[in-house]
């Protein structure tokens, strides 16, 4: 450039002009230039395409050769043969960097290129290209080096020709793809993937999603896309020839639609019940499209969340609370839509009385329009019966009632359609199913839904069953333990809802995205759930307290010696068998843990009279609270330690009342406690007390022993803390200090978390209990 400088100006003809662009372009230092316009010639700079161009004709390459130094002359052993490895398949390439059409290689030292055609002079991005070069190493790719070439992410030296190993040759080129390089593969194109779009449409009684992938202007449609995961391809076969290198997240996003669908010939079909779950499922995809149908459905199902207040209707008896008349408007809800649904309220809100109150109201609308009655089934807990009875003819007297249990039962199956509502246990239901699945009622509802939440149980088996027009469930705890006992109860409600029980466990069990939080805002619009704190203002403080024992010397030593006799033995057979299969002989030895720590005499009959720190401190309660008047609530799940403290009240003369599994009478039971003065304990077994009593008496609770959900501890507390209830209430769980009941305290906190939320993944404490859990709790 000086010798230009000092020789002045230097005239070329238009060729001449040409060729010296060019020769300046081969430059490895491109000087600055400044063309004039009357040359044609532009000098243009950007970034680079990088471009990968793979042939999949295979090399054969032998590994490295796995071997020592010649032992033979150092130590005079026999020498070792070098061992081979099998040769690896690799595939070669070239790397070239695209400026709007021009193609330089990689390892081009030149610093532009010269386009004559369109007159263009284009100046290479160095900086541009080495970052490109960076991704090589990362995904896999090594150079071929000739002497002067090589890639590394630190100091990148320009190659030309890359190599990679067959076997990662779709995901090398997927990852590849993802961050900008075009690439081709034996003459074929490689495509990046663009946008994701989703369609919903509607049929008679099903709604089906399509998907597509626009890849660069050339579509690929669910069922090829379905084939080519089928296949473990990381690309799909476009309809030009070329390949779609699918989305990294492609797979996760289609797992969870693909796990709670029907997909048939590359389509994915959801029943109507699942609408819930169809909507959650694609909330979270940026292009979706609805027909609609589903829009109709979708905002139905939304207005569901915020149900209009239903007055009393004609016929009903009584005066609903306004939280109760907004459940009456929500079951009209799920009435007009044909759906199932799920009323949760707390315990103690009424839910028996919303139902008489939706039943009464149907039975009128019926009557007015001219259209034939149906009977609607109840299916409760024996305990309920009475309960049942004695709340229809209060609220719903004009219903024609039927109480269909015990022997004379027989004497009206034949006349089940001249009532209104019938009455049923789960016992019964499963005897006489055969009787029952004959009959087209017009509502089924189950109280204590609970029940059937083992799905493989004959109860569950036989309410699935039944026909009916409408379902429902009450329940206070739709969830204990487990997402499964949450499937069981809307499989009855809307069959094939959360799709197969099995691949809604595998599905949250994979662990991937937001499974439980899909599962809820499918099953959302279905259920409604109200607790005491958000709607009863009027309602006494409830006070919880917890009072820890410490254990006298000689329960102190029994206590310890079998938590180390069980520890001994579940740490061998843990180790040899698993947890999976230790797991009977675990609940086996924190069963008797418990019984320890409550009172030596569950462990051994002949040890009732030895002492007890609980029992003790129990009844020491006891003295006092009853001296003061008030009235008493004492919930065991262990009827033993019940019959303990029996004998010690009959000692001090104390009256009492006394229920567990086996009362016949359990009425009378209640009556007497709630309306004698003079009887004010109530000793109750903590499952049979769960469920239907009514004991606004007592003001005070008690519970001797902890179990493992506390949401049957807090059923126990509501049977006092609800409405009726006039006086604060009282609850005290006695806990043994430094025992298994204390780390029982702490996983109840999981178990909090679920019922608190209606649903979560599988995360029951007694299902899911680690070899980490039972060290924990043997500590």
């Amino acid at each position: 450039m000086e010798q230009f400088d000092r020789r002045g100006p230097i005239e070329l003809s238009g060729s001449q002009i040409d060729g010296l662009i060019e020769q300046l372009a081969s430059l490895a230092d491109l000087p600055k230039l400044e063309l004039p316009g009357w040359t044609g010639w532009q000098v243009e700079s950007g970034r680079p395409q990088p471009k990968l161009v793979l042939d999949d004709s295979p090399n054969m390459k032998d590994e490295e050769q796995v071997g020592s130094i010649d032992p033979e002359e150092s130590l005079g052993r026999p020498k070792r043969k070098a061992r081979k490895s099998k040769p690896k398949i690799q595939l070669g390439g070239n790397i070239w960097f695209d400026y709007g059409g021009i193609q330089i290689a990689a390892d081009d030292p030149a610093g532009g290129a010269a386009d004559a055609a369109r007159r263009r002079l284009v100046r290479r991005n160095k900086t541009a290209e080495r970052e490109a070069l960076k991704a090589l190493p990362r995904f896999g790719f090594s150079p071929v080096r000739t002497g002067q070439a090589s890639v590394t992410e630190d100091d990148v030296v320009p190659t030309h020709h890359v190599e990679i190993p067959r076997s990662r040759l779709d995901a090398s080129v997927s990852q590849l793809a993802s961050v900008g390089w075009a690439v081709e593969v034996s003459g074929r194109r490689y495509r990046p993937a663009g946008n994701v779009a989703w369609n919903v449409n509607s049929g008679i009684d099903w709604f089906e999603l399509s998907g597509s992938i626009d890849f660069g202007g050339v579509i690929a449609d669910m069922p090829e896309l379905l084939a080519a995961l089928a296949r473990g391809d990381r690309a799909v076969d476009l309809q030009d020839g070329s390949r779609g290198i699918l989305p990294a997240d492609f797979a996760t996003q289609l797992e969870p639609l693909l796990a709670l669908a029907q997909e048939k010939n590359g389509r994915l079909r959801y029943g109507r019940m699942q609408a819930a779950l169809l909507d959650a499922l694609i909330a979270g995809m940026p292009q979706s499209h609805v027909d609609d149908a589903f829009s109709v459905i979708r905002d139905e199902l939304a207005a569901g969340g915020r149900p209009e207040p239903e007055n009393e209707p004609n016929g009903f008896e009584g005066s609903l609370r306004h939280y109760q008349k907004e459940g009456l408007g929500w079951l009209s809800f799920l009435e007009r839509l044909g759906l199932g649904g799920c009323l949760a309220d707390d315990m103690g809100l009424g839910k028996t009385i919303q139902v008489l109150a939706l039943l009464v109201r149907r039975q009128r609308v019926l009557e007015e329009a001219g259209i034939a009655t149906r009977p609607s089934l109840v299916i409760v807990p024996k305990s309920l019966i009475f309960n049942w009875m004695q709340e229809a003819k209060r609220f719903a007297p004009e219903l024609r009632l039927l109480n269909y249990t015990g022997q004379e039962r027989t004497d009206s199956a034949g006349a089940i359609d001249q009532f209104d509502l019938v009455l049923t246990t789960y016992g019964t239901l499963r005897r006489d199913i055969a009787q029952h699945r004959k009959t087209d009622f017009d509502y089924v509802i189950l109280d204590e839904a609970q029940s059937i939440k083992n799905a493989t149980s004959q109860a569950a088996k036989a309410c699935r069953l039944l026909r009916a027009r409408q379902r429902l469930a009450l329940t206070g705890t739709p969830v204990e333990n487990h997402i499964g006992e949450l499937w069981s109860i809307f499989e009855f409600l809307n069959p094939g809802q959360l799709g197969t029980a099995g691949r809604l466990k595998r599905f949250l069990a994979g662990g991937r995205g937001n499974g439980s939080e899909l599962v809820a805002r499918a099953v959302r619009p279905y259920l409604l759930r109200r607790t005491k704190t958000e709607v009863l203002s009027d309602l006494p403080e409830k006070t919880e307290q917890t009072l820890f024992c410490e254990l006298g010397d000689q329960q102190r030593k029994a206590y310890d010696d079998l938590r180390q006799h069980y520890r001994n033995e579940l740490t061998t057979r843990i180790g040899q068998q698993g947890i999976g299969r230790s797991r009977i002989a675990v609940l086996e030895a924190l069963l008797r843990l418990r019984q320890a720590a409550c009172h030596p005499g569950l462990i051994d009959a002949n040890r009732i009279d030895d002492p007890s720190t609980k029992l003790d401190t129990l009844l020491e309660q006891l003295d006092e609270v009853l001296d003061e008047g008030h009235k008493v609530l004492v919930f065991s799940q262990f009827t033993s330690f019940l019959a303990i403290l029996r004998r010690k009240l009959d000692e001090r003369g104390r009256t009492y009342e006394y229920l567990d599994g086996k009362t016949t009478d359990r009425q009378s039971r209640v009556e007497r406690f709630q309306e004698d003065s003079d009887c004010r304990l109530f000793l109750v077994s903590l499952k049979a007390g769960g469920q239907g009593l009514n004991l606004t008496a007592a003001d005070y609770v008690y519970i001797l022993d902890p179990w493992w959900n506390p949401a049957v501890e807090a059923q126990a507390i509501d049977r006092a803390h609800r409405i009726g209830q006039t006086r604060p209430v009282f609850a005290y769980r006695l806990i043994a200090r430094n025992t298994v009941e204390e780390k029982i305290l702490a996983l109840q906190d999981q178990k909090r978390e679920l019922a608190a939320s209606i649903i979560s993944a599988d995360t029951g404490i007694l299902s899911g209990l680690t070899t980490e859990d039972v060290e924990m709790l043997l500590s």
